[in-house]
C-alpha cells in the first residue's frame, strides 16, 4: 500500500487541542462513555456530522437486559450465545448480561423513560429472546435514549460535544501506541490534531457499504479503517447481519420495521399473501434474524418479487404502540390497521470490527473502542435483537472503569508528536480515474449483490476483483473527505471480503451458497487480519 506522507511543516501549522478522553462518534456508546468519564477529566465528544446523525437514533426496538424477576441473566445469556451460533466470546456475554441490568438503571436516572404498564416498566419480547426483556420507549427507543444522554452531557462542564469533525487517522509517537486522532474541521476547513491521553472510537458500523441499508450516511466503517491502518485487528468482519423487515421503498437508507412488531404479534406474508415463516423455522416469525432473511430472500426470488408483506393488523393498539411506525408508512400511503406492508431485507449491524477486550482494550495503548465498531465477542456469528444498545453502555462503562489508570497516564507534547508525523496517512492509488461517487456507486453495488445474504466463491472473487480495481483507481476530488471516506469504504470492504472467503462454512449472519452447512470441527473460531 502506498502512501502519502504528512509532513512534519504541515502538522507543526495545525492547532492542537488537548483533553483526558478523546470520544468519536456521538451515539449511545459514545455519550454514554463520556457522561462516565466526566467525573475523571475533560472529555471531548467529536461527531462526524451533527449530534442527531447516528444509528441510535434510528433504533426502534429497544435495549435488552434481565430487569424482571420472571428472567435471569443466565437465560439472556443462553439466548445470546444460541443467536451467536456457537462463537460468542462467553466471557464477553457474560459481562453484558450481568452488568446489563445496572446500567440501565443508570440509563433510567440519567432521563431514559422507558414504557410502563400498570405501574412496571412494559417488557416487550423479540426474537430469538426466550423471555420478554426488550425495554423500549413506543418504536423510537434509541432516540429517547438518545436526548437523555445529550441532555445530559450538555449538562457537564467537563464534556464538549464538537460536531462537523472527519476523522483522517489516529495519532502516536511509536508503534503501539496512541496520542490522539489527526481530525479535519468540515466547519473551519481545517485540520486538527487532537491529543489525548486515552482515545474511544465509537464511530459505529458499516452499513453504508451496501446498497440497501438502515444505516445513516455516517456508517462508512471510519473508525475501524484508521484503526486498521494503526496496527489494531479487524475480527469476524464476514458476519453482516441483514434486518429482514425494512420498507421496501427504491431509496438507499431505508426506513426499519422494528422486530417488536412481529414480537407483538406481526405475520410475514409472501406476495400471494400465505404465511412461510413455519416451513424454515419452527419459531416462525421470532426465528433469528438471518434465517427470516434468508427465508424472505427465498420467497422473493421464487415469486418474482421485490418484497414480501408484514402483517401488522391484527396487532392490538399497533397504532399506539408503533407511533413512528405508522406516521412513516402513512406517508406512503401505507395504513398499517387495514393494509399490508411491503418489506425486504436490508444491511443492518456489523458483527465484526475492532477486535477489543472485555475492557474496551485494542492492543493500542491509549486507544480503545465500544459500540457497533468494536468487536468485543459478545454478537458472534449473529447479534440478538435488542443487544446492541446494552453493549455500547456496557463496555463503554468497562473503558472508564480503567480512568484512574487512564489519567496517570502522561500527556505526550505536540513537539513529539510532530517528531513522529512520518506515518501513513492517505492511500495513493495507480492511476486515479475513478471519482468517489462513482466508486461508491459501484461498491455498493458488488457488495449488495455478491457479498450480502447470499454469498459463493465465484461472487467473492468477483467482488475483491472490483474493490481491488476500485482501489487502485480511486480518484481524488474537489472534497477531500469524499476521497478519504472511500478509501475508508474499500478499506474495510476488502477485509469483509476476504473474512468471507475464508470462511468456507455457513455460519449466522455469513451464508455461503457453495458451503451451506454449519462447519464446528474446521471453522469453531474467528477470523481476524491485521494491516501489514
Amino acid at each position: 500500500m502506498r502512501i502519502t506522507r504528512y509532513t512534519r511543516e504541515l502538522a507543526e501549522n495545525l492547532p492542537v487541542i488537548y483533553t483526558d478522553f478523546l470520544i468519536v462518534g456521538g451515539g449511545i456508546a459514545g455519550l454514554f462513555t463520556a457522561l462516565k468519564a466526566s467525573a475523571f477529566g475533560k472529555v471531548i465528544v467529536l461527531t462526524k456530522k451533527t449530534i442527531k446523525d447516528s444509528n441510535t437514533g434510528l433504533a426502534q426496538g429497544g435495549i435488552a437486559a434481565a430487569v424482571h424477576e420472571e428472567d435471569s441473566p443466565f437465560l439472556h445469556l443462553e439466548d445470546t450465545l444460541e443467536a451467536g451460533a456457537g462463537i460468542c466470546d462467553i466471557e464477553s456475554v457474560d459481562v453484558l448480561v450481568r452488568e446489563g441490568p445496572e446500567r440501565v438503571r443508570e440509563l433510567i436516572a440519567a432521563g431514559a423513560s422507558f414504557d410502563m404498564k400498570n405501574g412496571s416498566i412494559s417488557l416487550a419480547r423479540e426474537g430469538a429472546h426466550s423471555k420478554a426483556r426488550i425495554l423500549h420507549v413506543a418504536d423510537a427507543t434509541g432516540e429517547a435514549i438518545r436526548v437523555a444522554l445529550v441532555k445530559q452531557c450538555a449538562d457537564q462542564s467537563r464534556i464538549e460535544i464538537i460536531e462537523d469533525q472527519f476523522l483522517v487517522d489516529l495519532l502516536g509517537i511509536k508503534e503501539g501506541e496512541c496520542q490522539g486522532a489527526l481530525v479535519y474541521d468540515k466547519r473551519l476547513n481545517q485540520s486538527r490534531l487532537y491529543i489525548s491521553r486515552a482515545t474511544v472510537l465509537a464511530t459505529g458500523g458499516a452499513g453504508q457499504l451496501y446498497r440497501y441499508t438502515t444505516n445513516p450516511d455516517v456508517a462508512t466503517a471510519d473508525g475501524m479503517a484508521a484503526a486498521f491502518r494503526s496496527g489494531c485487528e479487524l475480527s469476524d468482519l464476514e458476519f453482516i447481519q441483514f434486518h429482514p423487515t425494512v420498507l421496501y421503498s427504491q431509496d438507499t437508507q431505508r426506513f426499519l420495521i422494528s422486530e417488536a412488531v412481529r414480537g407483538e404479534g406481526g405475520l410475514l406474508l409472501n406476495i400471494h399473501g400465505q404465511r412461510f415463516m413455519e416451513k424454515y423455522h419452527p419459531l416462525g416469525e421470532l426465528a433469528p434474524r438471518d434465517i427470516v432473511s434468508r427465508a424472505i430472500l427465498s420467497e422473493m426470488t421464487a415469486s418474482g418479487s421485490d418484497y414480501v408483506y408484514l402483517d401488522m393488523r391484527a396487532i392490538s393498539g399497533v397504532k399506539e404502540r408503533f407511533p413512528n411506525i405508522y406516521k412513516t408508512c402513512l406517508k406512503r400511503d401505507i395504513d398499517i390497521e387495514k393494509d399490508l406492508v411491503p418489506v425486504s431485507p436490508a444491511a443492518h449491524y456489523t458483527m465484526g470490527g475492532i477486535k477489543t477486550n472485555t475492557a474496551g482494550e485494542t492492543g493500542i495503548q491509549g486507544l480503545y473502542a465500544c459500540g457497533e465498531t468494536a468487536c468485543t465477542g459478545v454478537h458472534g456469528a449473529n447479534r440478538l435483537a435488542s443487544n446492541s444498545l446494552l453493549e455500547g453502555i456496557v463496555f463503554g462503562q468497562r473503558i472508564v472503569d480503567q480512568a484512574e489508570e487512564i489519567m496517570y497516564r502522561r500527556q505526550v507534547k505536540a513537539a513529539e508528536i510532530y517528531k513522529s508525523f512520518q506515518k501513513g496517512l492517505i492511500y495513493t492509488p495507480l492511476s486515479p480515474s475513478i471519482n468517489p461517487e462513482t466508486a461508491r456507486t459501484r461498491l455498493q453495488a458488488v457488495m449488495w449483490e455478491n457479498v450480502g445474504i447470499i454469498r459463493s466463491e465465484q461472487g467473492l472473487k468477483e467482488a475483491h476483483q472490483e474493490i481491488e480495481y476500485l482501489y487502485n483507481h480511486l480518484a481524488d476530488a474537489q472534497d477531500p473527505l469524499a476521497y478519504l471516506e472511500m478509501v475508508n469504504m474499500l478499506t474495510v470492504a476488502h477485509v469483509i471480503i476476504q473474512a468471507a472467503l475464508w470462511r468456507r462454512e455457513s455460519r449466522g449472519g455469513h451464508f455461503r451458497s457453495d458451503y451451506p452447512q454449519r462447519d464446528d470441527i474446521r471453522w469453531l473460531k474467528h477470523t481476524s487480519f491485521v494491516n501489514c
